[in-house]
């Protein structure tokens, strides 16, 4: 995977972009909540998005309202988006949207859409390009749980060759760069995010037919075009079966490297699946997938990782010297821990209650989105009440001290909370290593037989 991987920061996304008070406010909210709710986010190969130019990014569009919000938090350039025209017609919501520079797109499904005045929008978004800017698009269409891209609608294609064909006032140089978005786990919260840019290409000016719509052919071409460029930045298996075996293998594989970035782990598992559809289906490669899935589900039975295993490395004392030295900052925050964890348990519950709540309506990636939702609004909530009681009982100094020591605890909280959950899988390794360490070497010596194995299948591929 070509392209420098960096972790993006939120000084960088927030502090450095231009824009007015609104739209900085915005970034600042979103900013926050993506922090809170991803551990890590991480770019690479953002250095090829041009500049000086009109630019259409095409993304795919796993994670609902997380996919918009995380872009609009994290590409390098200031971007519009396409939105329901539904939204321009609340009153708050409207003015949000509008800060944004959303354009409008109507529906058919919308109830009093006039689909008619997408020929406006089609208008505003040629001359926002032709003014240099940039527009996101979601080719898809909707947001999905499908472990391959869905077929790419013409939108896209038709935007970028009407902006970029002849027109009275000349051609507009347009360019599209594909976005793959890339999630460890999208409905987990404190999970992984990874943007990956692929190279732009430039979108051809045409000549457009007598009622100035664009030729259905060059849309066709373009939209192949398009969805052959998100193909090429994203992660795409024919089954569910067949990504999480490969999900498995990749967890092997990471356990014994010094694979540390999320662009190698999505580069392993796109050039895993590939091999696996490209390759001959012979019986060596179905074995493999067998028992790479077997032991997938070996090592979840006693609730660990593959990572865990290389436990079977050291000796019983360095075990125990690690154990201690990856607990005490745990131990030493503890106080603080339980006292940020009590305050913020009815946010916690409300967040997950709302989260389950809409999980049951629609696809389980609007988890995440709500869960984003609920705590940009519980969070701040709980800390203005925890301030109120404060200024009742004490008064209005002690209660402005309230509002950053509220904050600290839920951070402390938030943090050994993350770390309990990444410890209690060594936990259970050491317990297991401990009191059946036979079993324990099996399943060491196991796991280094099938990285031998994917090694060899992937030199021989």
């Amino acid at each position: 995977m070509a392209g420098q991987t960096r972790q993006l920061r939120f000084s960088d996304a927030v502090f450095n972009r231009r824009g007015n008070l609104v739209f900085r406010a915005m970034l600042l909210v979103f900013g926050t909540a993506l922090k809170f709710f991803f551990r890590r986010i991480e770019t690479v190969n953002s250095e090829v998005v041009p500049e000086g130019t009109g630019v259409v990014f095409v993304l795919n569009h796993p994670n609902g309202l997380i996919d918009p919000a995380l872009i609009f938090f994290a590409l390098p350039r200031r971007i519009s988006f396409l939105a329901k025209s539904t939204l321009f017609n609340v009153p708050v919501l409207s003015y949000l949207v509008k800060s944004a520079d959303a354009l409008p797109i109507y529906r058919r499904v919308d109830a009093g859409a006039d689909v008619s005045k997408n020929l406006s929008t089609f208008d505003a978004a040629r001359d926002l390009l032709r003014r240099g800017g940039s527009i996101a698009l979601f080719p898809e269409g909707i947001s999905h749980n499908s472990p391959k891209l869905l077929p790419a609608k013409t939108g896209a294609a038709r935007i970028a060759l009407g902006a970029a064909s002849k027109h009275e006032d000349g051609r507009v140089d347009v360019k599209i760069v594909p976005v793959g978005l890339f999630y460890t786990s999208k409905t987990t919260f404190r999970s992984e995010a990874l943007i990956h840019f692929g190279e732009p290409f430039a979108v051809k000016a045409i000549e457009l037919e007598h009622d100035g719509e664009v030729p259905k052919d060059e849309v066709k071409e373009l939209t192949d075009q398009i969805e052959a460029a998100l193909r090429d930045v994203t992660l795409n298996a024919e089954t569910e079966a067949e990504l999480q075996t490969a999900r498995i293998a990749e967890r092997i594989f990471a356990a014994d490297s010094d694979v540390i970035d999320l662009s190698q782990r999505l580069l392993f598992l796109k050039n895993y699946v590939e091999d696996a559809e490209n390759g001959k289906p012979d019986g060596q490669t179905r074995d493999l997938n067998v028992r790479i899935a077997l032991f997938g589900e070996k090592v979840s039975y006693f609730g660990i990782e593959p990572e865990h295993l290389s436990l079977a490395r050291l000796t019983p004392t360095l075990v125990a010297r690690q154990a201690f030295l990856q607990s005490w900052v745990l131990l030493l925050l503890l106080p603080v821990t339980i006292v940020g964890t009590l305050i913020h348990f009815p946010a916690y519950q409300a967040c997950k209650i709302l989260a389950a709540i809409y999980s049951r309506h629609g696809a389980d990636d609007i988890a995440s989105t709500v869960k984003v939702l609920a705590g940009v609004v519980f969070m701040p909530l709980t800390w203005l009440v925890i301030a109120g009681v404060v200024y009742h009982f004490i008064g209005w100094q002690a209660a402005l001290i309230s509002l950053p020591l509220s904050f600290l605890s839920g951070y402390s909280a938030l943090y050994s909370l993350e770390e309990i959950a990444e410890l209690s899988g060594w936990g259970k390794a050491i317990w297991l290593y401990f009191l059946s360490r036979d079993k324990f070497l099996r399943l060491f010596a196991e796991r280094r037989a099938l990285l031998d194995e994917i090694r060899s299948a992937a030199e021989a591929a």
